[in-house]
């Protein structure tokens, strides 16, 4: 079910996109954009203490991005990103419990998703110095999930307790390797140039499964795992510039 919602997300989105806006102020500008972007990612999920995510094991990741400006006021970013992520409980003394559980995990992620993109001023691509927007998507994380449980400390945790039966059925299941994600977020862009673009962005990643980790019946089976990232990206526009808007009808 999740699953299904999060394919017709973009084609929502995008039929949305198209159908606003139609008095907007005409104006010129490239039509298309060629970004890179690197930064940083943090795993949320059970291995962590803290609510925002696993501030102690953050990781690089880099992309590579195109953009389609769909008008003055609306764009669609196609993006492939790679990155790492790790979670490791052996770094927290309390609670106490965290150093006998021991559980840790890295991952690799390779995600393509298909955003699209809201320039809250409405200002245009080509007329602000700064735009702040916000956007919403969908897309794929393909991940290789390595668990770690070789420091459980079973004279903690006996054979009969509720942890190291749900450590068993988790060793017994199959990490995934191939995660539905729905990516929001928000950014500010800066025009550098006519053709250059810079901008910062956060984007925090909505998942329905909780192996991201590894683990889920030994920690909490009501606490999903997700991911976010913070990146810095430039931009190069190009394409012959096409006018957007409504053109005034006398």
């Amino acid at each position: 079910m999740f699953v299904n919602r999060i394919t017709h997300l973009p084609i929502l989105i995008l039929s949305l996109f198209l159908s606003a806006d139609l008095s907007a102020q005409t104006g010129s500008a490239p039509k298309w954009e060629a970004g890179i972007n690197a930064g940083a990612y943090m795993y949320q999920g059970d291995l962590t203490i803290h609510p925002i995510g696993s501030k102690e094991t953050i990781r690089q990741g880099a992309g590579i991005s195109v953009t389609r400006i769909i008008n003055r006021i609306f764009s669609a970013r196609l993006m492939f990103n790679m990155a790492n992520l790790a979670g490791d409980e052996s770094i927290y003394a309390n609670p106490k419990f965290r150093r006998h559980r021991n559980l840790a995990f890295n991952a690799s992620v390779k995600e393509l998703t298909l955003s699209f993109h809201w320039n809250v001023l409405g200002s245009g691509y080509e007329d602000a110095k700064y735009q702040p927007y916000v956007f919403a998507g969908a897309g794929a994380s393909f991940v290789n999930v390595n668990r770690d449980y070789s420091r459980f400390d079973t004279s903690y945790y006996g054979p009969e307790s509720a942890v190291q039966k749900g450590l068993a059925q988790d060793i017994a299941t199959p990490t995934p390797h191939v995660l539905a994600v729905v990516p929001v977020g928000a950014g500010i862009r800066y025009h550098i140039s006519e053709k250059l673009v810079l901008n910062l962005e956060g984007s925090y990643r909505l998942m329905n499964n909780d192996y991201l980790d590894g683990f889920s019946k030994s920690a909490n089976t009501d606490m999903k795992d997700h991911y976010s990232s913070l990146t810095v990206g430039i931009a190069y526009k190009f394409g012959a510039k096409e006018k957007y808007g409504c053109p005034t009808v006398n």
